[in-house]
Parts: structure tokens; sequence; C-alpha cells
């Protein structure tokens, strides 16, 4: 193709994702060098080559399908170890944030969900779409939690696992028999109409509120900020 005609295509490119509202630029997400130096202390220096590539997933290119984003940041998680929060953090529950899952290289389905659900907001794909569902895990007879995804309000959801780590509908997981769902925004209007026990219990509320006092500020909404500032206000 003729020079002048590559330059003809670059600008009607550049003026079709302009009217369209697609970014051509990458997620501005960056961890503090602060944050990444304490996990090498506490982890070791693994610990900063987890954050990085985890960083760098974050800041991939914007215009990325959705699907496409779901596989990758499903598979990324899903590397890493299953661990029981009482042998990895000594205590009965304990939901980690995504700096400690990948400095520890290790959680348990709480914390596996929870890291997906903030790296995929992260990149853009609106809290909206997004829900940590509590399910019964029949093949295990135990509660277990993962992350659903709706591409609209009523649709059939994707489950995002690390039990069975490639991405189905709802209807393909027969193993697994909802309990209830919630994202950041449920958690904050349940708080504000005094709802917080149909959710869980008031346990679910303080522990999400908990880890959203220990996650880097990047990652938060501003339902998450007026959690973090209720803390004084717990239920």
């Amino acid at each position: 193709m003729p020079k002048k005609h590559r330059i003809l295509c670059a600008a009607i490119l550049l003026v079709f994702f302009a009217a369209t509202g697609v970014a051509l630029t990458r997620v501005n997400f960056r961890i503090d060098s602060k944050i990444i130096d304490q996990a090498v202390r506490r982890y070791g220096d693994q610990a900063r080559v987890w954050l990085e590539r985890w960083q760098e997933l974050i800041r991939q290119d914007s215009t990325v399908p959705e699907r496409e984003q779901l596989k990758r940041v499903n598979d990324f998680f899903n590397q890493l170890e299953f661990v029981s929060d009482i042998s990895h953090w000594g205590k009965s529950d304990y939901w980690a944030t995504p700096v400690e899952f990948l400095s520890s290289r290790g959680g348990d389905c709480e914390d596996f969900s929870l890291a997906k659900y903030f790296t995929l907001r992260a990149m853009g794909v609106p809290e909206s779409k997004l829900k940590l569902t509590y399910v019964r895990a029949l093949d295990f007879d135990q509660p277990h939690m993962v992350l659903t995804y709706y591409t609209s309000p009523g649709a059939e959801p994707l489950v995002l696992d690390n039990i069975k780590k490639t991405i189905k509908p709802a209807s393909k997981r027969k193993d697994l028999v909802p309990v209830y769902s919630f994202n950041g925004s449920g958690l904050w209007l349940a708080k504000q109409r005094g709802r917080g026990m149909m959710l869980g219990g008031r346990n679910r509320l303080t522990l999400w509120q908990d880890l959203l006092e220990r996650m880097p500020e990047g990652l938060l909404t501003e339902p998450d900020k007026k959690l973090t500032a209720d803390k004084g206000n717990r239920p």
C-alpha cells in the first residue's frame, strides 16, 4: 500500500475510534514502589516478579474485548496455589488483597475470586457486570466462592473459578449451586439501608471493609471509599 494511503487509513481509524469512544491507550495503573518493596521484604524477591506481571496485565491495551480480558485474568490467577486461610494466614476467615495473594503466591477460593474481581474492574470492566458469588460446590460438599460475569442485567453469567479453570456459562456448571451474590456497590447499598444481614451476615461486610482498607488506592471505586470511610460506624 502506498505511504499516502497508509496515512489516510490511519487518519480514518483515529476518527472512527474518537467518534465511537474506544480508547487507544493502555490502562493507567501503577503499583506504588513502596508497596512492592514492603511485599519483597515480607515475602521475598518473587513478590516483585508477580506484582510487576500483574501490573502489566492490567495495563494491557484497553481495546481488548471483555471476553479476552476475562480469560487472561482467569488464567493468570489460576496459576497460584490453593491454600486454606488457617494454614496460610493463621485465621479461620481472611480476605487477602491481590497484593497479598500474589506476593504470598497462594490463597483460598475467596482470594482467587476477589483478585479477579478487582483486576477486571481496574482493566475497565464495569462493576455492574461482576459479582462475587457464594455457591455450594457439590463435588466437595462445601461452600465455595466464584466470580460471575454478566454481559447484561439478567443474562446468564459466565463463571470464573479456580477449581474448574475453564470459563463456562453457569448452566454448564451443574456442580455448583448458587447461594447469593454481591459486589462492592451492593454491599454499600445494603449497609446504607441497614440490610447487611441479607448478604450473608455482618461478618461479610466487616471482612469487605477490612479488605478495602488494605487495598492499593488505584483499585478503589467511590462505593469502596464510602465503605472505608464508615469504619467507625460498622453495624
